[in-house]
């Protein structure tokens, strides 16, 4: 399922809102809403330094040998600092958004550590243990993943992300009819999930259903026209009704938005073959590989497919 469709793509890691515990000192606090207010602006260094700041000042609240606190340098990110204890609760907040800013600044392992670290302080925080999963899906470890959607529905069955996200690991794993189950549950949860409808949308074409499929993606893209796995989706869908023009217009939108994403020019390129334009599908293919060289083999496959399928 991975080769059309990755939530985390579009970074959808849950940044969470502030609710600070009575002994929490203000300057913490602040520092903490300054981190979401930069994050929001896209200066995730800065954010990631103001998360910081408000887990030094919130992780030293108290006598140092009663809380068994350390210095923030030796707090972060390392297991090595299991057994500490945390006065103020809100310390698990101000790492879980530190978290985030790492996840979206590439940094998995540190922003693993992050949620390691928040969930060690605060077992019950189930925004986490989804964002904590939504790594391990990236990372490929869909047991662990699954484990923690698992968690955080177990926690707060009413988290519409927790679905979504175990949806996705569920079609990784051929699990179509779990996959679609939870997406049921999760556009109850939230009927304009965009990401939502477009997952359902690739459970439909696992399923061959490829007008339904269509339809899923086109209300994805109504919801959000800037959702580029749902111009893909729509494409692929198109392809396969043999609406070679749609489906290119659609790759075409989803490469504006994503010019990284490294199927859409595949699927492009195999489109422009069926086209019988071999120069543009050879062109297409050569940015696939030069994003994912690891494609070679597969794209070989399906191109000799697209040669036999074509019209002469």
């Amino acid at each position: 399922m991975h080769k059309y469709y990755s939530l985390m793509a579009s970074g959808a890691l849950v940044l969470l809102s502030i609710h600070a515990a009575a002994q929490t000192p203000t300057s913490a606090e602040r520092f903490f809403k300054d981190g979401q207010k930069k994050f929001a602006q896209g200066d995730l260094e800065s954010a990631a330094q103001d998360f910081s700041r408000a887990i030094e000042i919130s992780s030293r609240l108290g006598p140092p040998e009663k809380s068994g606190l350390k210095a923030v340098s030796q707090l972060a990110a390392s297991d090595a600092n299991a057994n500490i204890r945390v006065i103020d609760p809100f310390t698990a907040r101000a790492y879980a958004g530190r978290g985030v800013v790492k996840y979206r600044q590439h940094f998995l392992d540190d922003a693993l550590a992050d949620f390691n670290a928040a969930l060690r302080i605060d077992p019950r925080m189930a925004v986490a243990y989804i964002d904590r999963g939504v790594i391990y899906r990236f990372k490929g470890e869909l047991d662990a993943a699954c484990a923690d959607f698992d968690r955080a529905i177990s926690i707060d069955s009413k988290l519409f992300e927790a679905y979504t996200d175990r949806a996705d690991v569920r079609l990784e794993r051929g699990d179509v009819a779990g996959a679609m189950k939870d997406l049921d549950r999760a556009l109850s949860l939230q009927p304009t999930s965009a990401e939502s409808h477009s997952l359902l949308g690739y459970a439909r074409l696992a399923r061959n259903e490829m007008e339904p499929a269509i339809s899923s993606f086109s209300r994805a893209l109504e919801i959000n026209p800037n959702l580029a796995s749902a111009y893909q989706g729509r494409g692929n869908a198109e392809v396969r009704l043999g609406q070679i023009e749609a489906s290119i217009a659609d790759y075409n939108h989803a490469l504006q938005i994503d010019p990284d994403m490294a199927f859409a020019y595949e699927n492009r390129g195999l489109a422009w073959m069926l086209k019988g334009d071999d120069d543009k599908a050879e062109a297409d293919f050569e940015r696939c590989l030069k994003l994912r060289p690891d494609l070679k083999a597969e794209l070989a496959r399906r191109t000799e497919l697209a040669k036999a399928l074509r019209k002469p």
